[in-house]
């Protein structure tokens, strides 16, 4: 795993994927999968399709640092790399801060984690996507994840006190070449952030396929948005929404509520021929089961300290750090619509946000095909949406246009955070109280 400055320039970078497998990515927004044929060799398909797309790779054999990309030879780049771990609310939590080359002051990044399992320091290819274009980057595991200690939660307020900790060891570690610090973070990250960035301001914060809704109005969203795409009309989608809602009420009990209503509903309405299409982001998985079931094994594999409730739009009023939002018109997951319309009524406040609105794009960021079966399978990213990370990283502004990104600006003379000095802006030390 790393990046790679290839002959012509172009810099790709591989990490680790499922199934042992590996993923490359290019600056251009395109990536395949990598599965080995033979020692040292391996095959790319085309984004996550699993059609060939003609490219192989090869390694040099370690400690070597070179590879050969669709027959171009490209060496490692030669990022400062240090591994670190800090503690946070009296968990021990590991990390990584990687830096371009040289001794220039330079941008960086907190990465802060959504909602998955997995260690970012293994999947998360920002880390050196970054760097590549000049700006640091630092990188941790999440409380209960990868090498980190604790238990894995969704409590935000807990995991914006772990990203504030982590941004004080980026700035420590960084030290007389830390020139702004900032964060991004991507989906469940997108509540995380602002919390994170009101409570101790930074220069910047940036929030990828984020919602700027509560945990249920994004099951309900999302209910409503499949139902809309599967060709239903609006008292198909209020029946589907009242089965959401059932659900969510047992989520947001901690399963301690509202089953009698759930398993009602469920009854009134599953011979109906639209049911089989009810879905949203969490309803789905208790909609098949059992009330036993339900209670025995939803319950303990739900149990996260999720706010369910949380309203972010105070947080997002008051942040006066400058904000990106990277949203995409085509989330299913994290749908867009309202998230848009309440980040472009706080810009027409004033409020120093920035909104950038790939059409044509779903959760991840990525472009997508639909087969025959209906279900997405994705493709590439924006050629510019890693730019427009790393450019917002570098004066907290986006300048010119970033592709088919349509983009809302802040009025002019809104507030931007001065750079930092290596200095803890407000004297706390990360542990912020919950």
């Amino acid at each position: 795993m790393g990046a790679y400055r290839l002959a012509d320039g172009q810099v790709v970078d591989v990490t680790a994927a499922e199934g042992g497998t590996l993923r490359w990515r290019k600056l251009d927004g395109s990536t395949g999968a990598l599965k080995q044929i033979a020692p040292g060799r391996w095959q790319s398909s085309y984004g996550w399709t699993g059609r060939p797309d003609g490219i192989e790779v090869t390694f040099d054999a370690c400690p070597a640092a070179g590879l050969r990309f669709a027959g171009q030879p490209g060496r490692r780049l030669p990022l400062q790399i240090t591994e670190t771990s800090f503690v946070s609310h009296g968990t021990r939590l590991v990390g990584r801060l990687l830096l371009p080359p040289g001794h220039a002051r330079v941008p960086v990044v907190v990465l802060v984690h959504g909602a998955e399992h997995a260690s970012a320091r293994s999947i998360y290819a920002l880390q050196r996507l970054l760097p590549a274009q000049g700006v640091g980057a630092f990188v941790y595991d999440k409380r209960g994840t990868g090498g980190s200690g604790g238990s894995y939660t969704q409590d935000f307020d807990l995991l914006a006190g772990d990203a504030i900790a982590a941004m004080h060891e980026a700035r420590r570690l960084a030290g007389a070449r830390l020139g702004r610090i900032g964060y991004q973070g991507g989906s469940q990250g997108g509540w995380v952030v602002p919390i994170a960035a009101r409570r101790e301001r930074v220069d910047f914060a940036i929030v990828s396929f984020g919602l700027a809704v509560s945990v249920i109005d994004e099951d309900q969203q999302e209910i409503a948005l499949e139902m809309r795409l599967k060709g239903y009309g609006p008292d198909v989608i209020a029946k589907a929404q009242a089965i959401g809602a059932a659900a969510e009420r047992v989520f947001a009990s901690g399963f301690t509520e509202g089953l009698d209503d759930f398993d009602a509903i469920r009854a009134r309405y599953r011979h109906e021929p639209w049911y089989k299409d009810v879905h949203g982001n969490y309803t789905w998985f208790i909609l098949p089961l059992s009330r036993h079931d339900i209670l025995a094994k939803a319950a303990p594999a739900f149990r996260f300290g999720t706010p369910f409730h949380y309203d972010p739009m105070p947080t997002l009023a008051a942040v006066a750090t400058p904000q990106l939002w990277v949203l995409g018109g085509q989330d299913l997951e994290a749908p867009s619509a309202e998230t848009s319309r309440r980040l472009e009524g706080l810009i027409a406040r004033g409020r120093p946000i920035t909104l950038a609105l790939y059409p044509d794009t779903e959760h991840g960021m990525t472009r997508f095909e639909t087969g025959k079966d209906g279900q997405r399978i994705s493709t590439v990213y924006p050629p510019d949406y890693f730019r427009m990370l790393a450019d917002f990283a570098r004066t907290g502004r986006l300048q010119g246009d970033y592709g088919k990104a349509r983009i809302t600006r802040p009025p002019t003379g809104a507030p931007t955070a001065p750079a930092s000095r290596g200095q803890n802006p407000s004297g706390q030390d990360g542990s912020a109280a919950r």
